[in-house]
This record gives C-alpha cells, structure tokens and sequence, in this order.
C-alpha cells in the first residue's frame, strides 16, 4: 500500500470491515465489479464512509510541499500501474490476430467485447442510418453542434501550415511544401457516454487539412447502433465512412486494413487504455497524435476565487471517468476549506455519483501553497492536460507556465469552453506529455517536404565544403556525386 493511500485511511482511523460493506450493500458489489484496483476499492469505501460521517472525500495538504509533490507525482503516474502488462499481452494478441485475419478477427472480436453479432457489410454505418439520425436529436443539439463545427472550424484554418520558398544567392532556391497524408482515422469512444465534441475536433482538423479520405470508427451501443448525436456530428464535420467498431480492433484495423476497413496513414482520438496501447503497438506503421491517458484539471486559485466554480471545474473532469485527475492548487486556505466542503455538496445528487466519487477519492487534491510562483512550479511538475488560472490577474501568472495541454484564463472561463467550442482543440497531452507536445491539431494530418535546389554556380561554389565533410564521415560516393558535377 502506497504511503498516500495509508495516511488517508489511517486519518480516518477506518478500516473497510462487514460492517460498512453491509451498509453499503449493492453499490459495493457494483463498485468491486468495475473497480481496476482492490486498494482503490478500499481507498474509495474508506472515504465514502466518511462523506457519511461528514469527513469530505476530497483531500487538502497545508504547507507541506515534498508530500505535495509526492501526491501530484503519483497521480501523473495513475496510468502505469502493475495491472498495464497483462493489458499489453491482450492487446498484442489482438493486433497480431487482426493483422492476420482482417475482417474475421474484427467480427469476432466484435462479438466478444460489444457482445453484437454482425456480418462484415454490416460493419460501416448506411447511408439511410445517417439521414434517420438527423430525425433522432433535437433542434437545439443540431444548432449547437452547427455552432460548435463553425468556431472550430474557424480556429484551425487558422493554423494550416503554409509552403514555402526563399530564394537566395547564387539561384539556391530553399522552402518547405505541405501536403496532407492520404487517409485518416478517426477513434471516437464510445462506452460510458456519447462524444460528438471528439468527432468534431478530430474531423474538422483533418477536413481542414484537405485529407482525401476520412475514416471513422466507433463502438456501437448495447442496441448495435451509433449515437446519432455522433452520426450527426461526423456528417456535419464532413465525414461519411463510418464503422461500428471500436477497441484495440478497431485501431489495428486501421493501421493494417481489412477487407472491409481500408489502411490508412494516421490514426487520431482518445480511447480507453485498450485502445491507448494498441495506438502505441501500431505507430511507426502508421502515425499517431499521442498515447491519451485519464483526464486531467488542475486549477490555480486565490481568495478571489468562487469556490462553487472551482469545485464545479473539479466535478467537471471527475464525472470523465473513475481515473480522471482533479486538482486545485491555491494560496487561500480559506477557500480550500470551502472548495473541499462545495465538492461533497455538488456530489450528493450527481448523476453519475459513483464514478465522480471514485476519481475524486482516489485522483482529487488540494494543496495550499504560499504564493502563486509555488502553485505555478507544481503546476509545471504536474504539466496538467487542462490549467484553469482562477486568479485575480492571470495574463502575469502565465509567464511562469511552461507546460499545460490548454490553458484557460480567468473566472469566466471553465473548461468546458474548451471542451465543446471554443476553437482550440481538446484532444490534449496527458499525463504530462504537456512536457513535450502539444494538442491535435492541422498539422497532425500534414507532413512537409524540404525543398532544395541549387545552380552549377553554387554547387561549385561549395563542392570543396561538401567533399571535406563527406570525406570525414567516410562517404567517398557522397563526395562524387558532387566532384563528378564539378570538376
């Protein structure tokens, strides 16, 4: 048991015995069944029989920064625990066996996680699913999906890479030239929730980029249908080819090509670690955007702050999933104190209750630091999927970020913004890949060549340059292709 984890528990002066799991009755088998860890199952019952007693699920570290940092290190490591092995076995099983077999591999697959039985012609999604689906959702989500596409759409014809070339002395011509890759493939999960965000910021990017063909896949529902909000959301992004498949199947799928499902050169989109390990398996045969992990906030908060949006901000990316990471890092003890008490408050009647309180006890913190420099360099160690800077001058405090997938400025702005319209892309680093990279983006769909070309009179010019250089790598063909022109 980590350090962590037993300091929680033995804080409460708890122990998870007959007594609470009889008390707890359904929710704790529910719980067991979906749980990835048996501590967390303790660590979770633990905190939830406080919340009862009225001891908050949402732990605060006051003015103790190597526990800070420790905490902040482990929950940015929440994704490789000792269960990811066995993971990679599956999946490389998986892979290997779609690979081999193509459409049969995929069918059975199928069968076996979405428990749907299909023949391969009923794997793409028909033309008449997709019109039925516009008849399927309301007015107010098609107007808003509409919206969505458009401001988007507007931020990434913005960043579309432009060739080009400079022309220098002696006619040596030099430029870079863009192109998109051929085909593109989209991942959109499915499962606990409907995405039709990800559709659109994984499509309109590519579309922007002017990829010729666009290929979606998706994991169909308990009824084998797709969400029309997704359909509907696909469509308007531009995007028609679409396959009810998802999992590791789905991207291998991709990578490799089966008689229904073509290859294609990029594979795009978050999934579930299934589907994170199987993108991992399959880059270098095709490209990738990144490897996603869980979800990620972390919030920088002074006493100006409005604890009810904060812990709201909290809840927002808790309620994503059980290994979702909520974190608030503020100068106020004050506000820790009510952000803490907001967070058990807004969680009483939430609908999806089980699984925020999971992510909140396991993956949520406070610390309180001394000043906003503190909060920022814990903030860069964490390197959050998603900053929120509640303070009261946040244009200052941005010059001491160095690493966050998206950062979002001001009271007024929760991430949710981002999430749905904003403009900016939400597909992100995570689990500080803020360190080294960067949102999806245009450029994900698009690779550049180097343009290079000189004249007689500058090849000869630094024919003698060249040589020496070959010469001292070892490359005497290398120093002939350029003696032989200029002798």
């Amino acid at each position: 048991m980590s350090s962590c984890f037993k300091n929680l528990i033995d804080s409460a002066q708890l122990r998870i015995d007959d007594e609470i799991r009889v008390k707890l009755g359904q929710e704790w088998l529910s719980y067991c069944k979906d749980s990835y860890n048996k501590l967390e199952v303790k660590v979770y019952f633990c905190v939830k029989a406080q919340m009862d007693m009225g001891i908050s699920m949402l732990r605060i570290i006051d003015d103790r920064q190597t526990e800070a940092q420790t905490e902040i290190k482990r929950i940015s490591d929440r994704n490789n625990g000792d269960d990811v092995q066995p993971k990679e076995a599956v999946v490389r099983e998986i892979v290997a066996n779609v690979k081999q077999n193509g459409d049969r591999a995929l069918l059975e697959y199928t069968e076996k996680f979405d428990r749907q039985i299909y023949t391969a012609d009923q794997l793409r999604v028909r033309g008449s699913e997709l019109d039925a689906a516009y008849q399927q959702i309301s007015k107010d989500l098609l107007s808003a999906i509409q919206i969505a596409c458009q401001k988007i759409e507007a931020f990434h014809r913005q960043r579309v890479p432009k060739s080009w070339v400079q022309f220098e002395e002696d006619d040596v011509v030099l430029g870079k030239r863009y192109t998109p890759v051929d085909r593109a493939g989209l991942y959109v999960p499915g499962g606990r929730a409907a995405y039709p965000s990800t559709v659109l910021m994984n499509a309109i990017p590519a579309k922007v980029a002017q990829v010729p063909r666009i290929v979606m896949v998706t994991p169909p529902g308990q009824d084998g249908k797709i969400n029309p909000a997704v359909l509907v959301a696909a469509q308007e992004a531009g995007v028609e080819e679409i396959y009810r498949v998802g999992g590791a199947q789905a991207v291998s799928a991709l990578a490799y090509g089966t008689q229904t499902i073509p290859k294609v050169d990029v594979i795009t989109g978050p999934g579930n670690i299934y589907v994170t390990l199987a993108k991992k398996m399959v880059y270098g045969t095709v490209g990738i955007d990144s490897l996603a992990g869980p979800s990620e906030v972390l919030v920088i908060a002074d006493e100006q702050a409005n604890p009810v949006y904060v812990a709201a901000d909290l809840l927002a990316q808790a309620e994503h999933d059980p290994m979702a990471a909520a974190i608030l890092i503020t100068t106020s003890k004050e506000l820790a104190q009510k952000v803490q008490h907001e967070v058990t408050y807004q969680l009483a009647e939430h609908p999806r209750k089980i699984l925020t309180e999971k992510a909140i006890a396991n993956y949520g913190l406070i610390v309180v630091v001394d000043s906003l420099a503190e909060a920022a360099e814990l903030s860069n160690l964490f390197a959050p999927e998603h900053l929120e800077l509640e303070v009261a001058e946040p244009w200052d405090l941005i010059e001491q970020i160095r690493h966050a997938g998206a950062i979002f400025i001001g009271n007024s702005t929760p991430e949710a913004t981002g999430d749905y319209l904003a403009g900016p892309n939400h597909t992100l680093p995570t689990s500080g890949a803020a360190r080294y990279a960067s949102a999806l983006g245009v450029e994900t769909f698009m690779k550049h060549s180097s343009l290079i070309q000189y004249s007689a009179t500058a090849l000869k010019k630094m024919s003698s340059t060249i040589q020496i250089l070959a010469q001292a790598e070892g490359l005497p063909s290398h120093a002939n292709s350029v003696k032989f022109r200029t002798e």
